[in-house]
């Protein structure tokens, strides 16, 4: 058929681009200090002595002296200057790098927004058009600056980050690697003057530099990390060879306490797995709000709240049938572990009667999903 025909060689042509443009690597960090930039240029020296043509196209060391240092060595691609309110500044030459063409360039300080008069407003804009141009790219950005995260971030530190980048940008992203340091680490460097200049160590110790933040931050770097890898598991490896990320679904219902001995302990599991969760409750005739007590339906709201708070997604279905929906929910989701608590609760003898645990084994044996029996 010629619409397919079509589609074909759409695709075909796709498969053609992606072969021509440079690839592409983000560095990504919790917040400033952590070592981006330097991991950029360690990077940068092993490439060069492995006789790859690399480039600075722009790095900003921000006068840390070991940052300063690595510099050394490296050829750099001049930056173009240009009046700007009465003042020269400098910004990174996109045309320069084009034009010289090296197999990598760096470019530092990703969200950056160019000077008024640019071709692009903002730097990521470039890179964009440097990776079209077949260069590859190796960049770092702060998990603040992504654009879907913005709200989240004002919440934790009280700024509002002006310079943010689309999430589609880290999306491009051929590898994503966090640069991860613990709270106390990050905070001695401060304290060492390896961040900012000594006179504004205490400023930052009292406002963004306060360990509460910072966990935040670095918890959300490393969700961050892990959904690209994730992604790019589900896109671009073919899934009869793909290693499923692992996914977890904790099957409750309105007895409290098995619940939520069921949602801790998948909550641990998925922590250990680094993966997704989710809580499902099927709401049966039997467990109609008219049908059971206040109480067991505000524990059971509790319950969805604790499951929240852990990290998991809660689902709730109406169904006659348990184990019918446990399976759709477990294939809509590609769940691959299913956790319910021991026989002798309730959930599970209802799952027992007229055989339907039996079917759900059955399915979930075809759809290679395996059930974990806790307690």
């Amino acid at each position: 058929m010629p619409e397919e025909r079509e589609q074909n060689a759409e695709h075909f042509l796709e498969l053609i681009r992606r072969s021509k443009r440079g690839k592409f690597k983000v560095y990504i960090g919790m917040s400033a200090g952590v070592g981006k930039t330097y991991r950029m240029l360690q990077e940068a020296h092993t490439l060069l002595k492995n006789g790859i043509d690399i480039k600075i196209g722009y790095v900003e060391t921000h006068n840390r002296k070991e940052t300063n240092d690595l510099l050394e060595g490296l050829p750099e691609i001049p930056r173009r200057k240009l009046f700007y309110k009465g003042k020269e500044l400098e910004e990174m030459d996109a045309q320069a790098i084009i034009n010289v063409h090296p197999e990598v360039v760096i470019v530092d300080e990703l969200a950056h927004s160019n000077i008024e008069g640019s071709k692009h407003e903002k730097r990521w804009q470039d890179v964009m058009e440097i990776l079209d141009a077949g260069i590859n790219v190796i960049s770092a950005v702060n998990i603040q600056h992504i654009e879907s995260l913005n709200e989240e971030i004002q919440k934790i530190t009280g700024i509002t980050v002006s310079e943010r980048i689309p999430d589609k940008v880290l999306q491009a992203a051929d590898e994503v690697v966090n640069i991860d340091l613990t709270a106390d680490e990050l905070i001695v460097r401060l304290k060492e003057g390896k961040i900012y200049d000594m006179s504004k160590v205490e400023t930052a110790l009292k406002n963004f530099f306060q360990s509460e933040k910072i966990l935040q931050l670095r918890e959300m770097a490393l969700r961050e990390v892990t959904s690209q890898v994730e992604r790019k598991i589900e896109t671009e490896i073919p899934r009869n060879i793909a290693l499923r990320p692992e996914r977890f679904l904790a099957c409750v219902n309105s007895d409290a306490d098995v619940s939520k001995m069921i949602i801790r302990k998948t909550s641990r599991l998925a922590a250990y797995y680094h993966s997704k969760w989710f809580v499902l409750y099927v709401q049966t005739p039997k467990e109609n709000p008219n049908n059971i007590e206040l109480s067991a339906q505000r524990h059971l709201i509790n319950n969805f709240k604790l499951a929240t708070e852990l990290g998991a997604e809660v689902i709730q279905v109406e169904s006659k049938s348990i184990a019918d929906a446990i399976k759709e929910t477990a294939e809509q989701r590609r769940v691959t572990t299913i956790c319910i608590g021991k026989p002798h609760f309730n959930l599970v003898r209802s799952i027992l009667s007229n055989n339907l645990f039996d079917r759900l084994l059955i399915r979930l044996t075809d759809s290679d999903i395996d059930i974990i029996i806790l307690s």
